[in-house]
């Protein structure tokens, strides 16, 4: 394994002290008198409370249900800052223009969530021999290396050279291993290769939404296209096809909405609850008018559509044809009553919340469009990912693609993610993958209209100075 760093460090908050034992949610659930890991650990619900603080950790606030719609969609073309560029909106604006400073709240809280998450795993992983062998300790095994797997994704894409700790810490004094973003690509291929053997196919109704033997292959093809490896992503992600778990929904509309959650193109969708208990979700508050916190241009975070997206579907390829995730279609772009067309919203997050960041809308981390396209990328050009393509363009009820067609095959294919996932917090990723974010974001209007040039489009964040402070000299600032 390359190493940069391998020190004994006592590290900050967000890497020692969280990773030192688990959260107090599961620890609350011992005798207030023995509250620690040695006596919490023992059975089935032990297991099965500590794997759902796992889960809570990756819907909450520091991973999808805010930080990765900054982080990865705001970055990206495909939506802005709608909350202007002073005050509190400052560093979303910072965010979305590429000038972030390593010391800004918004990259210290998502580097701090994933290693509280990455620790509560590696816990529960530590202690698994005290299960007896069968399908539930796989089980266990399979949630907890999913999880972790998706935080380190997630930390190498944003981050580049993270330190990788797969061990339970007992201890402050913590060795940090820092390592490239293709080491920790290697390690997550591991564990799912690991994970996708040993989870089911499905679930009965009382443990939908938890990952399953599709969810880890999706993540493990995604991996492999991340990493260059196109050969193994397609026997993963052929895996999910071939499973006969999942297929398109007949009707895009069919996707969004409360009653449509956890589909049959669902391969692994986070569960949200409104009510007033903490567990809601704020996509509605990002993405249209009827969120509790102000909506689209106020409020919580705002996230509005960037200019371009209402026109790039009216006409593709020199066909004028609706398609059904675009305007007029099911993924509807729509003014405000007053023509204010400064308030573009997306329907797909559209519902009645409980309150202010407190809406029932699950979000659909990978769904089954996601796999073909993924697999059509890593087939390459052929008939066969044409194919693949076209199935998800069928849906959306426009014509068929080919060869043929004018662009390069990537430049298709980036198209149909786009349109096809846009706030779902794909799209920044995807520019990084296919390695076109430079170019892309140098010529999007709003950027370029600022004078940015590719030299100021940054591919990874700063690692948080916090990070680096607390131990002098241990943690190498990537390059950004």
């Amino acid at each position: 394994m390359i190493k940069i760093s391998t020190k004994r460090v006592i590290l900050a908050l967000s890497t020692a002290l969280i990773l030192w034992g688990c959260s107090e949610d599961f620890t609350l659930l011992s005798p207030i008198s023995d509250r620690n890991v040695e006596s919490f650990y023992r059975n089935e619900t032990d297991f099965t409370v500590a794997i759902n603080g796992a889960y809570s950790t990756l819907a909450g606030n520091g991973a999808y249900n805010r930080a990765y719609v900054l982080l990865h969609e705001m970055r990206s073309d495909n939506t802005m800052n709608g909350g202007g560029s002073t005050g509190l909106a400052e560093a979303y604006y910072r965010l979305a223009y590429f000038s972030e400073v390593a010391t800004a709240g918004e990259l210290s809280t998502p580097w701090t969530t994933a290693y509280q998450g990455i620790a509560r795993t590696n816990v529960i992983l530590d202690r698994l021999d005290n299960l007896p062998d069968g399908d539930f300790k796989e089980r266990i095994r399979g949630e907890a290396l999913f999880i972790r797997s998706l935080f380190y994704y997630h930390l190498a894409v944003l981050w580049g050279n993270v330190p990788l700790q797969l061990e339970a810490v007992t201890s402050p004094n913590v060795e940090v291993n820092q390592v490239p973003a293709s080491v920790i690509y290697e390690q997550i291929a591991s564990d799912l290769e690991l994970a996708q053997a040993g989870l089911p196919a499905s679930y009965d109704a009382a443990d939908v939404g938890r990952a399953t033997s599709g969810a880890a292959n999706a993540l493990l093809g995604l991996v492999y296209l991340t990493n260059g490896q196109k050969g193994l992503a397609e026997t993963a992600l052929r895996r999910v096809v071939n499973s006969g778990q999942y297929q398109l929904v007949d009707n895009y509309a069919d996707l969004w909405g409360v009653e449509h959650e956890n589909n049959v193109e669902s391969v692994f969708e986070l569960q949200y609850k409104e009510g007033g208990t903490g567990t809601g979700s704020q996509f509605t508050d990002y993405y249209t008018p009827f969120g509790g916190s102000g909506g689209v241009g106020a409020g919580n975070a705002p996230q509005v559509l960037s200019p371009d997206i209402e026109y790039i579907h009216d006409v593709q390829y020199g066909i004028e044809e609706t398609d059904e995730r675009g305007w007029g279609g099911t993924w509807d772009l729509a003014i405000n009553e007053d023509g204010d067309t400064t308030n573009v919203w997306i329907r797909k997050w559209n519902s009645i919340p409980f309150g202010p960041a407190d809406a029932d809308n699950n979000f659909p981390v990978f769904r089954y469009a996601d796999v073909l396209l993924m697999l059509a990328e890593a087939l390459g050009e052929n008939a066969e990912a044409y194919g693949l393509i076209n199935q998800v363009r069928a849906r959306a009820g426009v014509t068929p693609i080919s060869a043929a067609t004018p662009g390069t095959f990537e430049e298709k294919l980036l198209y149909e993610r786009r349109l096809e996932f846009i706030t779902e917090g794909k799209r920044w990723a995807d520019l990084l993958r296919f390695g076109v974010a430079k170019q892309v974001m140098a010529n999007f209007d709003l950027l370029a209209t600022a004078g940015l040039t590719e030299a100021d489009i940054r591919t990874v964040y700063p690692i948080p100075q916090r990070e680096l402070d607390v131990a002098p000299g241990q943690m190498v600032q990537n390059n950004y």
